[in-house]
C-alpha cells in the first residue's frame, strides 16, 4: 500500500473525468476516452463513484476489488452509478447541474482475522475503514464515509453492513460470516461543478 498515494491534482482529474463521462453518456449515449487519463491511472484499483443530489444519494456503483485498471473502472463505475443503479431511475440531462460527483479509490480488501466476534470492534475504525460482509449466499459493502455521515459507532457500522448484504444485523457474530476491511481516498465536488476537495486526510493509509 505504500504506492497508494494520490495528490489533490489526481483527485481533481478523477472527479472531473467522472462528470465528463456521465455527461457525455447521458446526453449522447457514447463513452469517451482520454489517452492522457488512461496513461496516468493505468494501474489496478478498486473504485466507487457516488452521485448525490441535494444531499440525497442519487447513485453509487463501483468495484470493491482491483479487477480493472483505475482508468477503466472509473469510467464504467461513473456510467453505472448514473444509469444502472437499480435503486434509482437513470440520471437525466436536466439533473447534471444539480448533482455532486464523488470518487473513492479503494485499497485491496483485507480479511479481518479474529478469535471471537467481539474482537471485530477493536479491529475496525470508523472514519478510516470501509467494510465488506460476506457469507455463502450474499455480500454487502459500505464505504468508509458512510458511518461518519450517519454518526454510527463500530458496532452499528457492522450491523448496517450486514443488513446491506441482506443478512440479519447480528450476522457479524456468526462464524460463517467473513468480514473484510479496506481504506479509501475520497475526492468530492463541494457543490455541483464546484471545487473538488479531498475528504480524507493525506495520512489516512
Amino acid at each position: 500500500m505504500t504506492n497508494f498515494q494520490f495528490s489533490d491534482v489526481d483527485g481533481i482529474k478523477l472527479v472531473k473525468m467522472a462528470r465528463k463521462v456521465v455527461t457525455e453518456f447521458v446526453k449522447n449515449e457514447s463513452k469517451i476516452s482520454d489517452s492522457e487519463f488512461d496513461s496516468r491511472f493505468n494501474f489496478s484499483s478498486g473504485v466507487f463513484v457516488t452521485l448525490n443530489k441535494e444531499d440525497n444519494l442519487r447513485g453509487c456503483i463501483g468495484y470493491p476489488t482491483p479487477v480493472k485498471k483505475l482508468s477503466d473502472g472509473l469510467v464504467d463505475a461513473a456510467i453505472s452509478a448514473a444509469i444502472r443503479d437499480p435503486r434509482f431511475t437513470p440520471v437525466t440531462t436536466d439533473e447534471l447541474d444539480k448533482i455532486t460527483f464523488e470518487v473513492t479509490v479503494l485499497t485491496p480488501p483485507e480479511k479481518i482475522m479474529v478469535k471471537g466476534y467481539s474482537e471485530y470492534l477493536s479491529q475496525i475504525k470508523v472514519g478510516r475503514d470501509g467494510l465488506i460482509v460476506e457469507n455463502d449466499f450474499s455480500s454487502g459493502l459500505l464505504l468508509p464515509q458512510v458511518p461518519t455521515e450517519y454518526g454510527w459507532n463500530e458496532k452499528e457500522f457492522l450491523e448496517h453492513t450486514c443488513q446491506k448484504a441482506g443478512l440479519n444485523k447480528d450476522a457479524w457474530k456468526e462464524k460463517s460470516t467473513v468480514i473484510s476491511k479496506f481504506q479509501g481516498v475520497i475526492f468530492k465536488e463541494e457543490k455541483p461543478n464546484g471545487n473538488i476537495l479531498r475528504e480524507s486526510p493525506n495520512d489516512l493509509l
